[in-house]
């Protein structure tokens, strides 16, 4: 309802303007303030003007000074009218001859005054005087205290002074709501920070702890499959524990990567000149020529310079590769693939398209399809989010697949830790 009433302010104030004429000249007419027993030509003027200063109440809200003012002349007119002029004889003379609009006239500048926070104090200080000054005068004019009645200055008194008191009131209260809502929402506001805070904290205590754990463990992996690798008599042997050590310093080094990651402020800026850690080019086409071996044909394109992305990145990118193959080899095997790595210094770029499948049931035929997790695709949209790029996986107009990522160059981690 509030909202409506803000929406049809003018409609709202138009309407009350006109029912207050309607109650002011029933009353009127009804010989409740000024009208005499034998009503003129004068009479009905009045009448007319008094409709008329009723009416003024429908800018209210904008101009409630001059409402005030309004009211207060038309009121001094017919009180001079009536006494010393005589063109006025009321039926009642111990009527208060101000109309019922007045009330609700002192109401607005109290309570529609600008708000104190948009404007100067002394500004502000000079309009409450303005209204106390305009309130005042048609206290005067409506209680006439130069004709002394009880009746009258206790009715007219009371008219004007009701409406400043509920002003007073309905605004402090406004005041006290609103403060009450920023003070809410500044809590709201406060809670979030904490609970984004504890989180980040935990997040970052986590890691330590998967860093703790993990790099303990892995670490007597690779030293166990060095040692075996140095003391096996053959061949077969020694290969297989080079290649587990080497899978164990490079599941290190993404783990470090990641936990540099965690750690790192999410406002972190450009890298520090001449502080970076060397750059390892992915080995790609180790990756391409793989997949050819298997049956699936691909063709590697590189554009730009590998060194321009950092190593966290340029591992994120190998990984996103590896995947989009392994996909290709179960759901579409046979299918020939495009890799194609695009560096700039801003951002790295990754599309690997694959061609329609020349025998759908074939491929299904294969078993592949439902040998993997299902979570390839959205664990590898996680990691490249974790490093602030955006992936997008979908079929393609020919018949094929797509998969592309976009990576920044560069993403902060931790400082490597010397051996």
């Amino acid at each position: 309802m509030r909202r409506w009433f803000c929406r049809h302010k003018i409609a709202v104030d138009v309407t009350i303007a006109i029912c207050f004429v309607l109650l002011d000249t029933g009353m009127t007419l009804a010989g409740a303030t000024w009208w005499p027993r034998h009503p003129g030509t004068l009479a009905w003027v009045m009448l007319g003007a008094q409709a008329a200063a009723c009416l003024s109440l429908a800018v209210r809200r904008q101009a409630p000074l001059l409402v005030i003012g309004v009211l207060t002349a038309f009121t001094l007119a017919v009180t001079l009218l009536i006494s010393p002029a005589g063109a006025l004889t009321p039926e009642h003379t111990a009527n208060v001859w101000a109309p019922y609009s007045t009330a609700l006239a002192a109401y607005g500048p109290f309570y529609y005054r600008q708000d104190w926070r948009t404007v100067s104090v002394i500004r502000h200080r000079q309009d409450q005087r303005a209204a106390w000054a305009a309130v005042a005068m048609l206290t005067l004019v409506v209680a006439r205290p130069w004709q002394p009645s009880a009746t009258v200055l206790t009715f007219g008194a009371l008219r004007v002074v009701v409406g400043p008191l509920l002003a007073l009131y309905f605004g402090a209260r406004q005041r006290l709501v609103q403060a009450l809502t920023e003070r809410a929402e500044r809590a709201e506001r406060e809670r979030h920070l904490l609970a984004e805070q504890a989180r980040a904290e935990e997040r970052a205590r986590l890691a330590g702890e998967m860093h703790d754990v993990v790099t303990h463990r892995v670490s007597l992996m690779v030293l166990q499959a060095g040692a075996l690798r140095m003391t096996a008599t053959d061949e077969a042997t020694r290969q297989a524990a080079e290649e587990l050590r080497a899978a164990g310093c490079q599941a290190l080094d993404e783990l470090r990567d990641l936990v540099g990651i965690l750690h790192t402020a999410p406002d972190a800026a450009h890298p520090p000149t001449g502080e970076d850690e060397p750059v390892s080019t992915p080995d790609f086409a180790a990756l391409i020529a793989e997949s050819t071996a298997v049956g699936t044909p691909a063709e590697l394109v590189v554009d730009g310079d590998p060194a321009l992305a950092s190593p966290v990145v340029a591992r994120t990118v190998y990984r996103a590769v590896r995947e989009a193959l392994t996909n290709v080899r179960k759901h579409a095997p046979g299918a020939r693939v495009l890799v194609r790595v695009s560096y700039d210094p801003s951002q790295v770029r990754l599309e690997v398209r694959n061609t329609p499948l020349a025998d759908p049931a074939g491929a299904a035929r294969a078993g592949l399809a439902g040998t993997g997790s299902g979570l390839g695709l959205a664990g590898l949209r996680q990691r490249i989010e974790l490093v602030h790029g955006t992936l997008r996986a979908g079929p393609v107009p020919d018949g094929g697949f797509s998969v592309e990522a976009t990576l920044p160059a560069y993403v902060p981690t931790a400082e490597p830790v010397a051996s």
